[in-house]
């Protein structure tokens, strides 16, 4: 049986202040993800509230980041619309990374063993050219590999090596390094 009153932040650091954190919630829900916030303008919010950012980065409307001083993206990667980036630890992501529409990269979760359900939070790396497609999720912990491929609705719970393709049923195969 879960004892959820016995649930804390133990081991869990947000990073900022409870100011920072609403300021960037704040700004995040009202301009970041709205349709008309220029992509170059969301690059700069989430390098003022210290991402690193390289350049020629794209990020489309309706990404949600939580703390962007725990995001680093590399160049011309690009962020589809509606992704979700829940970062409570660190999340790396590559040069010329593409995440696909809807994608997800979690770093949280709980001790499903333990009877307080205390966080089991891990950071993601998704390293240079890989690509986390349509409604893929990436879970805490996991490292996807130069040039792999998440593929549409797949669920990445452990490392996926460079140039390899999950697919939504778990399958894995090895793909060609893009030309």
């Amino acid at each position: 049986m879960r004892n959820l009153p016995a649930f804390t932040l133990a081991g869990y650091d947000k990073g900022r202040g409870l100011l920072t954190q609403a300021l960037w919630f704040a700004v995040m829900n009202t301009l970041f993800m709205s349709w008309f916030c220029p992509a170059r303008l969301r690059v700069a919010l989430l390098r003022a509230f210290g991402a690193e950012i390289g350049e020629g980065v794209l990020i489309r409307h309706r990404v949600r980041v939580l703390w962007p001083w725990k995001l680093k993206v590399g160049d011309h990667t690009w962020i589809g619309e509606g992704a979700w980036l829940l970062n409570l630890e660190p999340v790396t992501i590559g040069a010329h990374v593409c995440l696909s529409q809807e994608s997800m990269l979690c770093t949280g979760s709980h001790d499903h063993r333990a009877a307080d359900f205390r966080y089991r939070n891990a950071p993601i790396t998704v390293e240079d050219g890989a690509w986390v497609a349509v409604r893929a999720t990436v879970l805490a912990g996991v490292t996807v590999g130069r040039c792999a491929v998440a593929g549409a609705g797949s669920v990445v719970h452990k490392d996926l090596p460079a140039l390899t393709l999950q697919t939504q049923d778990g399958g894995r195969r090895p793909v060609e390094e893009p030309k």
